[in-house]
């Protein structure tokens, strides 16, 4: 399987991002040492890593502590290590797809709005852990589960909100 990881660090000049190299990691704590490693001094990290155009897996780190991780499918860990390690320990699923109204980017009435889903996709982890820089759990589900999306559109969707937009997007053109 083929893999982006991009972190995006949030310091005192603003947001920054750094492709990562996740080759040879043995867990979870390691990739979340690498994530450390961009900026030991950044106030929030956050790792995307995105697999095959099919599965993201976002990793939070606040000051260097407390990891918090989200998977936009359990399916990942099945597939390769590299799911394994990011995302087969989550036992605890977010609400289902089903249970999510509301069109990406938060647009739309939550009642009747549902999205496209992979009807197989089961999203596992912290899906609140985008909440308090403007992306719900509702948001970040109906994101990952919008027909079309690609993970590297997620992605960007959520630096666009985040507003590191355009370090993402200069980190894909490098």
């Amino acid at each position: 399987m083929s893999y982006f990881a991009a972190a995006v660090v949030r310091g005192g000049d603003g947001w920054t991002a750094a492709e990562v190299d996740l080759g040879g990691v043995a867990d979870v704590d390691e990739v979340a040492d690498r994530l450390r490693d961009v900026d030991p001094d950044a106030d929030l990290s956050l790792l995307f890593v995105e697999s095959d155009d099919v599965y993201l897996v976002i990793l939070r780190l606040d000051e260097g502590e407390d990891l918090r991780v989200f998977g936009s499918d359990s399916a990942f860990a099945e597939e390769s290590r590299l799911g394994e390690l990011l995302v087969g320990d989550l036992k605890a699923p977010v609400p289902g797809i089903d249970d999510v109204g509301g069109a990406p980017g938060g647009g739309g009435d939550e009642e009747t709005d549902r999205p496209a889903a992979d009807p197989d996709a089961d999203p596992v982890g912290d899906a609140d852990l985008l909440a308090d820089l403007g992306i719900s759990s509702r948001q970040l589900l109906a994101l990952c589960a919008h027909e079309g999306l690609l993970p590297a559109d997620v992605t960007a969707e959520v630096c666009q909100i985040i507003g590191a937009g355009d370090e993402i997007e200069e980190l894909r053109e490098a």
